[in-house]
C-alpha cells in the first residue's frame, strides 16, 4: 500500500522548476563553506546573476532540516539582480538533534560570509515553510541588544549568541510557513496514546480515525463535535506536556551524573560506580514520538475552512500514515524535542518572536496547503510580525510549495509567485 503522498514527494519541489542549463546560463554557482562559533560546519551554494556579478543585496533561504540551496524562487530572484544564497545547516536532512539556538549560530556565519567575502550591503529572508519560523526566530535575536539575547537552550544548554556578530535582514518574505514546528507538532500529535512505551494502546475517546468520534474516510470529510475538538486539544497539551517531562528527566540524570563526577568524592567511588558514572554522562537518550500525523483539520475541512483537499502533506491516508515511521518529530534527543518539536518549549514560534521583527514583511498564504491553514497560520503570523510595513498576498489555489498538481504546467505556480512578490520587494530592497 502507497501512503506516501504522490504529490508532495515526488523527487522534493523544494528546486528548480526550470533546466538547469537555463539556470546555469543566467547565474554564476559557488559552493560556500562556513564554520559557525561553537565549530560546526555547514554549507550552501551561492548564486550571482552573470548580469550583475557583484549584487550588493542578497536573498537568503534556509530550512532547519530540507535542502533549499536550489529554492524555486532563486531564477526569478537572479533575473531581478538579487544574489541568492541556499543556506543549508548542520541539520541538513536529520533533525535528531537539532537544536534551534544553535542553527542560530550556523545562519550568522552564512550571513557574516555574505558580508565579508561577498560584499552584500542588505540581505532578504525568504522563509520557506519551516524556515518561516527559523528566520523570525534569528531577526528577534539580531535585533536584541547582545546583553538581552538568549543564553541558553531550552534543555539548559549554554548557547553564546550575546557575543554572536548576528547581520539582521532588511526584508522578509514569508512563504507558506507554519507558526513553528513545536506548534505543529502540538496540532499534529496523537493524543490517543496512552503509553509512550505502547503505542498502539489508544484511548477511544480521543481517537480521531474512530467514527464514533466523526471520523469518515475519503472522499467523505469528518465532522467533529465541538466539544470533542476541544478535549482533543487539551489532550494533545497534555501529550506534549508528559513528553517535555521524559526529556527533562533525561537530561535531570545526565545533570546528576556530571556533577557527581565532579564532585571530590568520585575518587573515592568503587571503580563500578565510577564506571556506571560516567556511562551516565556519556549516554545520549533519542526519544521516539509516535502518531504525530493526527490534525483534526486533515479529515474536517469546517475546522480553519480553507480549499483544501483531504489529507496532509504527507499522505493522503493520514489514518494508516499516522502508524508509519514518516512524520514529524518521531525521533530525537531531548535537546531537540525541547528546542524545536515542542509546542510548550520550543522559543522557534512565530506568535513569540513575531513582534520583535519590525522589518518590511509579506507573508504569502498557498490556499491549498495540506499542513498550513488560513486562521491557524498565515493570518496568524500576519498578525504576529511587528512590522509596520506588511502585506498579505492569498493564492487561494496553490499547494505548499507551489507545486502542479495533475496535469498543471509546473512552472506556473512559482511564476504567478514571483509576479506579485518581485513589485513588492524591488520597492523596499531594490537589487
Amino acid at each position: 500500500m502507497r501512503l506516501l503522498s504522490h504529490t508532495y514527494w515526488r523527487g522534493s519541489w523544494v528546486r528548480f522548476r526550470e533546466p538547469m542549463a537555463a539556470v546555469e546560463a543566467l547565474a554564476r554557482c559557488r559552493l560556500v563553506t562556513v564554520n559557525a562559533s561553537d565549530g560546526a560546519q555547514s554549507r550552501g551554494l551561492y548564486w550571482t546573476p552573470r548580469a550583475h556579478p557583484r549584487p550588493r543585496v542578497a536573498v537568503v533561504a534556509a530550512h532547519p532540516r530540507v535542502d533549499f540551496s536550489q529554492h524555486y524562487l532563486f531564477p526569478h530572484l537572479l533575473r531581478a539582480g538579487y544574489a541568492c544564497l541556499g543556506a543549508n545547516l548542520r541539520s541538513l536532512n536529520n533533525d535528531v538533534s537539532c537544536v534551534h539556538e544553535q542553527l542560530l549560530l550556523d545562519l550568522a556565519a552564512h550571513l557574516r560570509w555574505l558580508q565579508a567575502e561577498q560584499g552584500i550591503e542588505r540581505i532578504v529572508w525568504l522563509g520557506n515553510s519551516g524556515g518561516g519560523s527559523l528566520g523570525c526566530f534569528y531577526q528577534q535575536q539580531a535585533a536584541a541588544a547582545p546583553a538581552d539575547r538568549l543564553t541558553h537552550t531550552p534543555a539548559g544548554r549554554p548557547v553564546r549568541l550575546g557575543a554572536e556578530d548576528m547581520p539582521a535582514f532588511s526584508a522578509m518574505l514569508v512563504l507558506a510557513a507554519h507558526t513553528g514546528q513545536g506548534a505543529v507538532l502540538m496540532e499534529t500529535i496523537d493524543p490517543a496514546v496512552i503509553d509512550e512505551a505502547d503505542p498502539l494502546r489508544s484511548d477511544s475517546a480521543l481517537d480521531m480515525y474512530d467514527p464514533a468520534n466523526g471520523f469518515r474516510p475519503a472522499p467523505q470529510w469528518s465532522r467533529y463535535a465541538p466539544d470533542f475538538v476541544r478535549r482533543y486539544r487539551q489532550a494533545q497539551r497534555e501529550r506534549v506536556a508528559r513528553l517535555d517531562a521524559i526529556a527533562h528527566a533525561h537530561l535531570a540524570r545526565q545533570g546528576e551524573a556530571e556533577r557527581m563526577r565532579g564532585g571530590p568524592a568520585f575518587a573515592a567511588q568503587p571503580e563500578a560506580a565510577r564506571r556506571a558514572i560516567e556511562r551516565q554522562v556519556a549516554f545520549q537518550p533519542v526519544m521516539t514520538v509516535y502518531r504525530t500525523l493526527a490534525n483534526l483539520h486533515y479529515t474536517d475541512n469546517s475546522l480553519d475552512p480553507s480549499p483544501r483537499g483531504y489529507g496532509s502533506l504527507l499522505s493522503d491516508r493520514p489514518d494508516l500514515m499516522n502508524l508509519q515511521l514518516m512524520g514529524f518529530g518521531r525521533l530525537q534527543t531531548p535537546d531537540a524535542w525541547l528546542s524545536t518539536w515542542s509546542g510548550l518549549s520550543s522559543r522557534a514560534n512565530i506568535l513569540l518572536t513575531g513582534p520583535a521583527v519590525r522589518i518590511p514583511c509579506a507573508v504569502v498564504h498557498a490556499g491549498r496547503d495540506l499542513d498550513v491553514f488560513p486562521q491557524t497560520h498565515s493570518q496568524a503570523i500576519f498578525r504576529a510580525l511587528g512590522s509596520s510595513d506588511k502585506q498579505f498576498f492569498d493564492f487561494p489555489s496553490r499547494l505548499h510549495y507551489f507545486e502542479p498538481e495533475g496535469d498543471e504546467d509546473e512552472y506556473q505556480g512559482v511564476q504567478d509567485l514571483a509576479d506579485a512578490l518581485l513589485p513588492w520587494l524591488q520597492a523596499r530592497v531594490p537589487a
